[in-house]
């Protein structure tokens, strides 16, 4: 019986090869499961903290422009011959470069030349009154002096009286100054008709060579631009072309009035953008009033120009006149300094962290950052050199999570 009982137990207690299997499955899928939602280790790319130079720069576009630029324009309204000076022509002072041959009038149209017809007829009229009135002051005078004279020889035969005598010398004085004011009256008379008969004069270029005006160059250079080209009536204070000597530049850079506020007379400057090598330059000055200028977005800003000056042989080769350029100020620099990839940098309650890789995991870090440029900042505490640094975190990442360089390599 006890024999049998055993053989019984042995029997249900062994292990089936079916229930092995179905054992072997359940254990596998769970492994399975656990891999499947198990956290990976996420691809970032990754940065060193180096020691080293950094420069911190402020970039604004700019313009070249020469330095002394001369502007010859019109004296007098007149007619313009042809400018036989080319744009690029050297010149030299007092050649020269342009010819003007002065008008005596303007050409009216029919309403002005009415008035103006109408105001020569009012000026001849009130010449004609001026001219009656001293006739007539004339007569007066003639007769207060006949007067007088009569009356000064009866005072010397005693048969008028001192009073008489006096009252017509009063009167003798009294036509005369009336005389004075007519013959002023008619001389004004005949200016403002001479001017009302000018006005109705039809322009006439004198073709005399003795009137011709040549324009000169008031400095020794190259004609830089030429407003005028041909010949064509122009009027007094137009522009008639540019000259200055291309060879002496400055830049003229448009940065924000917050940035310029930070340079300093001799500050370093480099110069890129127009097309050829890095030039270099100092500023000059800092121009004492700014002006509001709208941008590409449609933001109003507060900029200020800022003098350039370029290095001795900065500009020779192909740099000319009113070139664009892009302007880059050194605002601060140090030769050894501890610093940082912007890329790593983020906000984390309200200060500036890193992920620092440490065993194959980011870890949040806060630092202080000081001075920093558009690729580096400078770290004042929290990272050390040779410190890795992950760029670019995603707002996924968190603290401790384990972590892969994107070329696929453990960190």
């Amino acid at each position: 019986m006890k024999s049998a009982l055993s053989l019984m137990a042995t029997k249900t207690f062994r292990p089936s090869f079916r229930f092995a299997f179905w054992m072997g499955v359940s254990v596998l899928s769970a492994l399975l499961i656990a891999y499947a939602f198990w956290p990976s280790a996420s691809q970032v790319d990754t940065g060193q903290v180096t020691r080293g130079e950094l420069v911190v720069e402020v970039r604004a576009e700019g313009r070249t422009r020469v330095r002394e630029l001369y502007v010859v324009t019109a004296p007098l309204t007149g007619h313009l011959q042809r400018i036989g000076n080319r744009t690029g022509e050297a010149v030299q002072k007092g050649d020269v470069v342009a010819v003007l041959d002065p008008t005596e009038a303007i050409l009216l149209d029919p309403r002005s030349r009415a008035e103006a017809e109408a105001a020569l007829a009012s000026a001849s009229a009130v010449l004609e009154l001026a001219r009656a009135q001293l006739a007539e002051a004339e007569a007066v005078h003639d007769e207060a002096s006949k007067e007088s004279s009569r009356l000064n020889e009866l005072f010397k035969k005693q048969v008028v009286a001192r009073s008489a005598v006096d009252s017509a010398d009063m009167s003798l004085e009294t036509a005369s100054a009336r005389v004075a004011a007519a013959r002023a009256s008619v001389a004004r008379a005949q200016a403002e008709r001479e001017g009302a008969r000018l006005r109705l004069d039809p322009p006439r270029p004198s073709g005399n060579a003795k009137r011709l005006r040549q324009l000169t160059a008031p400095a020794s250079g190259k004609i830089l631009r030429v407003h005028v080209q041909s010949e064509t009536a122009i009027s007094a204070g137009a522009p008639i072309l540019e000259i200055g000597d291309p060879s002496e530049l400055e830049v003229v850079a448009e940065f924000l009035s917050a940035d310029a506020a930070k340079f300093n007379p001799g500050a370093e400057v480099r110069l890129t953008g127009w097309g050829g090598p890095e030039l270099s330059g100092r500023v000059r000055s800092v121009e004492p009033s700014g002006y509001l200028k709208i941008s590409a977005l449609g933001v109003e800003e507060q900029r200020v120009n800022v003098i350039i000056d370029f290095d001795q042989a900065a500009t020779a080769g192909a740099l000319a006149d009113a070139f664009r350029v892009d302007a880059a100020v050194t605002v601060w620099s140090s030769d050894d300094v501890l610093q940082v990839p912007v890329s790593a940098l983020f906000r984390d309650q309200g200060r500036w962290s890193v992920f620092r890789v440490l065993d194959g995991r980011a870890n949040i870090t806060r630092i202080e950052l000081g001075e920093q440029n558009q690729n580096q900042a400078a770290v004042v505490s929290g990272l050390s050199e040779g410190d890795v640094v992950v760029l670019y975190p995603d707002r996924s990442l968190r603290d401790g999570q384990r972590i892969v360089r994107r070329a696929g390599g453990a960190v």
